[in-house]
């Protein structure tokens, strides 16, 4: 017996299709419980980035206890007030008083009119006016970001019994922090050139660190396209840093290291950078610390500080891991740094996998640990495993 189709039926499904899509669609696939994790994680960063502005001191100062919740609520509205233009700011005022004092109007006809639909259709403005900016914004910096993503490698360099991989998790869509890794053309190596790996870390977040971060790649590229020894790019990139350092406000720590391919020599220089990790074949720990302050803190003295250079023989087995400290100050969500406990093991108990294979299981445990927890720095590094 053949049944005639329900039209009834066959509409009710396809609307629950188009709104199972669309849900789909807004929540970009995510669950209910990543959606709450996601919110609580912004809605603390807002926090944060709005009660810098409090004097809070003021607040715990006030003898009534029961007037402090007020005064900071207060002072968390005028915060919020006072990042909006003038004339947003005048708007976001009237929207308030009217949604609050829901104030009437009477016509000539005697009908009468709540205003306070109009203070929520301000407020929709100013919503609309908002996201219009940040969506402006947006566009701006993932123009940087892709530009930003030019000046560094996507892909390590070949060189034979070596093995490189990286990766980096910005703070922001851009980042200030900077890894490289090249092979230097110079003349008089006949044939060997030598491998020159960096990672450096730009005081400061977002824009401004990533315009710095673009300002260094460009003076370490241009050095090392002369036939500067190591020593003589630190120099360079030392004087650079301080002259643009805007009297140290903007510093940057790195880890510079030129290995030579064929002897597996490495020597290197560490600008107050956080001490990379080379584990060897053996199990052995070793830290890389020698070299100096960041390049561009003030120089206390008029005689130049010395920057000692550090040498490695690299062995067979051995893996060498270079991190900003975007890594071990990783925030997990009972504000808890991941710390160089949980680094120092992750490193001493790598198998012999690749280099790529050893980031990937770092960087998991990172991203594990802080979940959610929008992050107060850039995360990057790079690994570099000697092939047995």
């Amino acid at each position: 017996m053949s049944t005639s189709p329900n039209p009834a039926r066959n509409a009710s499904h396809e609307a629950g299709r188009r709104v199972r899509s669309f849900w789909t669609h807004v929540t970009e696939g995510l669950e209910l419980e990543q959606l709450w994790g996601q919110f609580l994680s912004e809605a603390k960063a807002g926090y944060g980035f709005y009660s810098k502005d409090v004097d809070w001191d003021a607040i715990k100062r006030e003898e009534k206890k029961w007037k402090r919740p007020f005064l900071a609520v207060g002072a968390l509205f005028q915060a919020l007030l006072m990042k909006l233009s003038p004339v947003r700011r005048v708007l976001l005022l009237i929207a308030v008083v009217l949604l609050i004092l829901q104030p009437e109007m009477r016509g000539s006809s005697g009908a009468s009119f709540n205003l306070g639909a109009l203070g929520a259709l301000i407020l929709f403005l100013l919503l609309a006016l908002e996201l219009a900016d940040r969506v402006t914004m947006k566009r701006d910096l993932e123009i940087a970001r892709e530009i930003q993503q030019w000046l560094v490698p996507d892909r390590a360099p070949y060189v034979p019994g070596l093995d490189l991989a990286f990766a980096t998790r910005p703070q922001n869509t851009v980042a200030g922090d900077y890894y490289d890794a090249f092979l230097r053309e110079l003349p008089e190596t006949s044939g060997t050139h030598p491998l020159l790996i960096v990672v450096a870390d730009v005081a400061g977040k977002s824009v401004p660190a990533a315009l710095l971060m673009a300002t260094f790649q460009a003076s370490l590229r241009a050095l090392a396209a002369t036939p500067a020894s190591l020593k003589e790019i630190r120099v360079g990139l030392e004087g650079y840093a301080r002259a643009h350092s805007l009297g140290g406000r903007r510093f940057t720590t790195a880890f510079l290291a030129q290995i030579n391919p064929e002897t597996r020599e490495m020597e290197y220089v560490n600008a107050g950078h956080n001490d990379p990790i080379l584990r060897r074949a053996s199990g052995e720990i070793e830290r890389l610390s020698i070299g100096g302050q960041p390049f561009g803190v003030p120089l206390l003295t008029e005689s130049p500080i010395p920057y000692p250079l550090g040498h490695v023989q690299l062995l067979h087995g051995d893996l060498l891991f270079i991190f900003t400290d975007g890594v071990v100050e990783a925030l997990g969500d009972r504000d808890e740094e991941f710390g160089e406990a949980r680094l120092l093991p992750c490193i001493a108990s790598a198998p012999l996998e690749s280099a790529a294979d050893t980031l990937k299981r770092v960087m998991g445990e990172v991203n594990t640990f802080v979940g959610l927890i929008r992050q107060h720095d850039d995360i990057t590094c790079l690994v570099l495993r000697v092939n047995p």
